[in-house]
């Protein structure tokens, strides 16, 4: 692909995201799609290199995914999955043999991933936005990831505000978090670490 394609192709991302964020502000979370430098630190996080399962939540217009395939290993798979129609359009563009796109929401993990064949998975991101939605739809939700994480799995998630902290911490404890300051707006990257059983 040429670099007049790639740059185009990222400026019709942008585009879609922004028209899609004045649409469904509450659902989106942010203005514009992640800066390369938090799509960097979100991987780094989440030790993707050595996972072999990926589960992605809120993949908007594909630039954590991208990041996350040039990442992860050859054999592994990556599930990523998007409530937004427009947004999963675009992840459905993506050639890869090793990505998964779902268009669907998060309260439905345990069925998404047995409807594909996946097993327990060692790494979940997410970019959706906690802060906006209930408690009683977050907490489902963060119920649902440690349900799906295997023993030893990391939960990765990227937010503006501290609010899924309180959510995670009756299932999965204290997690760590830095900021990344390189984005707009900076951007809080938590991780957690599901204890073995």
């Amino acid at each position: 692909m040429s670099n007049s394609n790639i740059l185009r192709g990222l400026m019709d991302g942008r585009s879609v995201f922004f028209q899609e964020f004045l649409k469904h502000p509450l659902q989106i979370g942010s203005i514009i799609p992640s800066s390369r430098f938090l799509e960097r630190r979100v991987v780094e996080a989440a030790g993707i290199s050595s996972a072999k399962t990926i589960l992605e939540l809120g993949p908007g217009t594909g630039g954590t995914t991208r990041a996350i395939l040039r990442a992860m290993a050859r054999h592994a798979k990556l599930l990523s999955i998007e409530i937004n129609p427009n947004f999963h359009a675009l992840l459905s563009c993506m050639e890869d043999d090793r990505l998964i796109a779902h268009l669907g929401n998060a309260h439905g993990l345990k069925e998404i991933i047995h409807m594909y064949g996946l097993g327990a998975i060692e790494v979940v991101i997410s970019g959706i936005p906690f802060s906006t939605m209930s408690h009683t739809s977050g907490s489902q939700i963060i119920e649902a990831i440690s349900s799906v994480l295997a023993p030893g799995g990391r939960f990765v998630v990227y937010q503006v505000s501290k609010r899924v902290t309180s959510l995670c911490q009756p299932l999965l404890g204290s997690g760590q978090v830095e900021v990344e300051l390189f984005n707009i707006p900076p951007m809080r990257v938590y991780r957690w670490e599901k204890n073995g059983a």
